[in-house]
């Protein structure tokens, strides 16, 4: 394995990948800052692929890459080390190539926090905030909102089975969750932060659901935009953040990983507006 220094860009993996708009964010940055010669791609691969597709990214001399669902959760075991945030969710979205082994991160809750942050500034600390989907998405959010200073959350689950899992890991990051059934989740949209970790389509049915006052919508889903749920919650005056924000913030977390710099941020969102406006 060559030194960090000697090391150079990265890529994306994931099945499907066709589709990511991280590579326009990382090479924005790249671009940016005036990395020559680094490049950033996606790579298409099927979890039973992350180890020996990681390999070879390691011989080629990447300096690391980048993981979606549900790589994030099956490259855990493989990892030499990893930060809190990735013990505590059980999941990294970030590997580096190290000469002690495997380096992981999780940039995905601080990319939340910093993408909900400013939004949530006015309303105060200490209520209760929803989460649709169970999943490991779901996951990272609940650790976010322990970070933006909630003390419950509600989670709102198409499975409630799923919710189980989602428990002990409120208990660390120290906030009650509630669990509702899908039918139910009227109540739970009047939190004053609603966090939708679930497909455009399911969360399409809750529409009808939208209570009279709305807080801050956070929609992680970035295409296509804006989903049925971020379009009713507009018509409806409530603030919606799209999922592109949190693909930025969490993308500018692990360019700063990967090369070392502060990463561009506002050149990488620009890029990924420019890119989602060219897609549309």
């Amino acid at each position: 394995m060559g030194s960090h220094s000697q090391r150079q860009g990265g890529a994306v993996l994931g099945s499907p990948i066709a589709h990511s708009l991280s590579p326009v964010l990382h090479q924005a940055a790249y671009d940016a800052l005036g990395l020559t010669g680094w490049t950033y791609r996606a790579i298409e691969c099927p979890e039973a692929d992350l180890g020996s597709t990681l390999e070879a990214l390691d011989r080629e001399g990447l300096v690391g890459a980048s993981l979606t669902m549900p790589l994030k959760r099956a490259v855990m075991p493989m990892l030499a080390a990893s930060d809190d945030v990735a013990g505590l969710v059980g999941g990294a979205n970030t590997v580096r190539f190290d000469d002690r082994g495997w380096l992981g991160s999780n940039t995905d809750v601080p990319g939340m926090v910093a993408a909900l942050r400013p939004e949530i500034a006015g309303i105060g600390e200490g209520p209760s905030a929803c989460v649709l989907g169970a999943g490991a998405t779901a996951a990272a959010a609940i650790a976010a909102v322990a970070q933006l200073g909630f003390s419950r959350v509600e989670v709102v689950a198409r499975r409630p089975e799923q919710v189980a899992a989602l428990v002990e890991l409120a208990t660390a990051v120290n906030v009650g969750l509630a669990a509702r059934a899908w039918d139910d989740a009227a109540a739970a949209l009047a939190a004053p932060v609603v966090i939708s970790t679930t497909p455009a389509a399911a969360a399409a049915d809750l529409k009808d659901s939208i209570p009279g006052q709305l807080g801050v919508l956070f929609d992680v889903i970035y295409a296509p935009w804006p989903t049925p749920l971020a379009t009713a919650w507009t018509a409806a005056a409530g603030r919606v953040i799209g999922g592109l924000e949190l693909l930025v913030e969490q993308a500018a977390l692990q360019v700063e990983l990967m090369t070392g710099r502060e990463a561009p941020v506002t050149a990488m969102r620009e890029a990924g507006y420019a890119a989602l406006a060219r897609r549309a």
